[in-house]
């Protein structure tokens, strides 16, 4: 892979060679590839799709559905009409929540999450569980974030009819067990919903091989706009779950009193539809296509080995989850002795290197590691990488952590 290539594809970076962002787990940069696509739209194609029957509302609506072909190949669904296009993970997610949830889930069953879920796989179940008297189960995994199998089998009982997990944690980057969850609670006759925000832009995903019925991600974090996502749902169970939202465009016919329901994809697809970032996320798809899984994945693993090395060669910065750097995914988490995590992104953010820093949405998480691994805080700061980072910029953000202690007056 020829990363200066690449970069040269994407303006922000392009345009700011001194800047290094190690924040692609909140969002991604945009090549313009993307861009064009999105600029086309609107340049070229601009009207409301679905609606009209003159020629530019029919040319956008040849291109929204051809981004939901192509999101359905890019994650190996079967049938176009099982992506549902959203706003975001979030969106998805409490799609799956209340329309699913609501109307499948009963008292006494129990919802299974991880506690490193990010908020938007935890909030939807407990409101689920508030409003049905389902159960909430957690699973915990171990010091370095890994999930046993046998830990998974023993959290899972005759009761569990829905099961809710990331495919990447967005602190620790450790793969979950997604697989083994799916087949664990189909035999209980429930279903899998798997959180592909941080998964999907890093690795390949087909959701017949995951036996995932429900996959939620974003746009945003695979090179593609804000404010656009997808819900990959099993066509037998989206056809007999009620909308989510109601208005225009996901009708065929309505009365004073009734309405009838468009079929799917569009029965949850209620107004003006994001044509443009639909577009652009399905632009997004092809350049990750055009690069591989496997080459984005290889110089992930070469960048976060560079910095998880550094880091942990440092006696007074701590490094979260697993000793193999393979199994972060691209995200290293860690803190410094007495510099709250606010205060290192503040430090980095003057050298030009851009982190997070925080909770990450993971509270649960935090608690967790600040009791079992006696963090200093209830928060860690977190770089991480994607395949257009470099091992130059790595050194680099490495040489920068070792100042931090001293520009914060510790001397060292």
């Amino acid at each position: 892979m020829d990363v200066n290539s690449i970069r040269r594809d994407f303006p922000i970076l392009a345009d700011n060679p001194e800047y290094i962002y190690f924040d692609n787990a909140a969002t991604s940069q945009r090549p313009v590839q993307v861009l064009e696509a999105i600029e086309n739209f609107y340049r070229t194609t601009n009207a409301n799709p679905l609606r009209g029957l003159y020629e530019w509302s029919v040319g956008a609506t040849d291109i929204y559905e051809k981004s939901r072909h192509a999101m359905a190949g890019f994650i190996g669904a079967e049938h176009d009409e099982e992506i549902i296009f959203v706003r975001n993970a979030t969106e998805a997610l409490n799609l799956v929540a209340y329309s699913y949830g609501l109307n499948n889930l009963h008292e006494g069953d129990e919802i299974l999450i991880t506690v490193m879920e990010h908020h938007s796989d935890i909030l939807p179940w407990q409101m689920v569980a508030r409003s049905t008297g389902a159960v909430l189960k957690y699973i915990e995994p171990e010091d370095d974030g890994t999930i046993t199998e046998e830990n998974l089998r023993s959290c899972v009982t005759e009761k569990t009819k829905l099961i809710g997990m990331a495919l990447v944690s967005n602190v620790l980057g450790v793969k979950n067990p997604v697989k083994l969850a799916a087949e664990l609670v189909h035999a209980n006759g429930g279903v899998m919903v798997a959180d592909g925000a941080q998964g999907v832009p890093h690795m390949k995903v087909d959701v017949k091989e995951i036996g995932a019925d429900f996959l939620a991600f974003s746009g945003h974090k695979m090179l593609g706009p804000m404010g656009i996502g997808a819900l990959y749902g099993r066509m037998e169970l989206l056809e007999k779950m009620p909308p989510f939202l109601s208005g225009g465009e996901m009708i065929e016919y309505v009365k004073r009193d009734s309405a009838t329901y468009a079929e799917l994809p569009h029965k949850f697809e209620a107004g003006t539809v994001n044509a443009a970032g639909a577009a652009g996320m399905a632009a997004a798809a092809e350049y990750l296509n055009s690069i591989g899984f496997d080459a984005i994945e290889e110089q992930e693993n070469k960048v976060t080995k560079i910095v998880y090395e550094g880091l942990k060669s440092i006696p007074y910065v701590h490094v979260y989850g697993s000793d193999d750097v393979t199994k972060h995914s691209g995200i290293v988490t860690f803190n410094i002795d007495g510099c709250h995590p606010h205060d290192i992104s503040t430090v980095l953010d003057d050298e030009h290197i851009a982190v997070r820093a925080g909770h990450h949405c993971a509270q649960p998480l935090m608690e967790f590691m600040q009791e079992r691994l006696k963090m200093e805080f209830r928060a860690t700061a977190r770089a991480s990488v994607y395949f257009y980072n470099t091992e130059e910029e790595a050194e680099r953000f490495v040489e920068a952590v070792k100042k931090v202690r001293g520009w914060l007056g510790y001397g060292a």
